[in-house]
């Protein structure tokens, strides 16, 4: 199992596009996701603040950043096996 964090927050639709998109790639694959708002963290808005959604891969650090679509998100889900 692979966990990700995607960075978002409230009222964000690009944020909501982004999770629906990685749901519907994800399925059938060994990962968690998890939404953390930005909104909720100084360190993550300043961080994050501008460049929302962000998805990041919690063992390599690695993220991809908005926007992305399904080929770009199954690249980078890459080496997540399937269930």
């Amino acid at each position: 199992m692979m966990n990700f964090t995607l960075y978002g927050t409230e009222g964000c639709h690009l944020c909501d596009e982004a999770g629906a998109l990685i749901m519907s790639v994800a399925t059938g694959m060994q990962v968690a996701v998890w939404q953390e708002d930005i909104a909720d963290s100084e360190a993550l808005f300043s961080r994050y603040g501008t460049r929302i959604p962000v998805l990041k891969n919690e063992s390599r650090g690695t993220e991809l950043d908005w926007p992305f679509d399904a080929a770009q998100l199954r690249e980078f889900l890459g080496d997540v096996q399937p269930d």
